[in-house]
């Protein structure tokens, strides 16, 4: 099995940006704990970070010819308005899963409208770094 965990903006500031929101661990720590599950449940995992729309899209594109068979995202910011990425995703005839970290229904209100979910098999918000493992686990449960 080969998933494509992707970030958007900021999520590579983890343990800098608002810890009060998102944490004191580091994008590092974010990339060993996927890298970890991936070693123990014997899954290929590519992971991409972007602060740039286009890069993601092109990441996103990338997938259909590479032999990835779902993908994971935290699409960031662009979540509330990208629809250039949530017409990539829509392309992509595979389990997708949205991540957020902090449980944005909780936060400001442009926050609470993602225009990637509706294109996506299935949404985690507010479980922190372990919304990572869950959406794993749940493409796995999708593909089996």
């Amino acid at each position: 099995m080969k998933l494509l965990v992707i970030n958007g903006p900021n999520i590579n500031f983890l343990g800098i940006r608002d810890t009060s929101v998102y944490g004191k661990q580091d994008y590092n720590y974010l990339m060993s704990i996927i890298k970890e599950k991936a070693e123990r449940e014997n899954i290929a995992i590519d992971t991409y970070q972007s602060n740039n729309e286009g890069e993601i899209i092109n990441r996103i594109q990338q997938a259909y010819y590479d032999g990835t068979q779902g993908i994971i995202i935290n699409p960031g910011a662009y979540t509330h308005y990208s629809y250039a990425i949530r017409d990539a995703l829509e392309t992509m005839d595979m389990p997708k899963i949205e991540v957020h970290i902090s449980n944005v229904h909780k936060r400001e209100e442009f926050r609470h409208v993602s225009v990637t979910a509706p294109v996506c098999s299935g949404q985690i918000v507010g479980l922190g770094l372990q919304g990572y493992l869950l959406a794993i686990d749940a493409i796995k449960n999708i593909l089996s």
